[in-house]
């Protein structure tokens, strides 16, 4: 499991002196990123394949209140991931400083080609390095159905 530190901040703190909801989804993204730049997924080389992630979801389920003024640890896993890499599926843990879990993120994405704008599967160079990953034991392998579970589609204005 990955594990990446945090101070609370702040401007991490709403208005009622606990640690806000955006903080829970900023301390999520930066510990993907950080994540993947340890496992080689870095700027140069997505800038090489010309790809970036995008974010399907985030759901985070609050089991109880963190306040400013103690560090926080955030943890991740690679809870699924498509054949062809192209869609994957992240757990995040957020831990206070005794390391009781007060929180947990459940979030999927997918690679994008950044001149077409369209999901991509992984370049195979880059998808190596998601088969060195560790796992947990209720690891998935992500099929398109899996990225339609909750079914939602959008509704334009006009047809609301």
């Amino acid at each position: 499991m990955y594990l990446k530190d945090f101070e609370i901040r702040w401007n991490d703190i709403d208005a009622n002196r606990h640690l806000a909801n955006k903080a829970y989804i900023e301390f999520a993204a930066h510990t993907r990123m950080s994540f993947l730049t340890e496992k080689g997924f870095d700027q140069r080389l997505l800038g090489k394949f010309n790809i970036g992630p995008v974010v399907f979801y985030e759901h985070i389920y609050y089991f109880k209140e963190v306040f400013y003024g103690r560090p926080v640890k955030v943890s991740l896993e690679v809870s699924g991931l498509s054949e062809d890499g192209k869609f994957f599926e992240f757990r995040h843990k957020y831990y206070d400083y005794k390391g009781r879990n007060f929180a947990q993120c459940e979030m999927m994405g997918a690679w994008m080609d950044l001149n077409t704008r369209k999901l991509i599967a992984l370049p195979e160079e880059i998808h190596q390095l998601m088969d060195t990953v560790e796992r947990p034991k209720d690891f998935k392998v992500l099929t398109k159905e899996d990225t339609r579970k909750f079914a939602k589609t959008p509704v334009d204005l006009e047809q609301a």
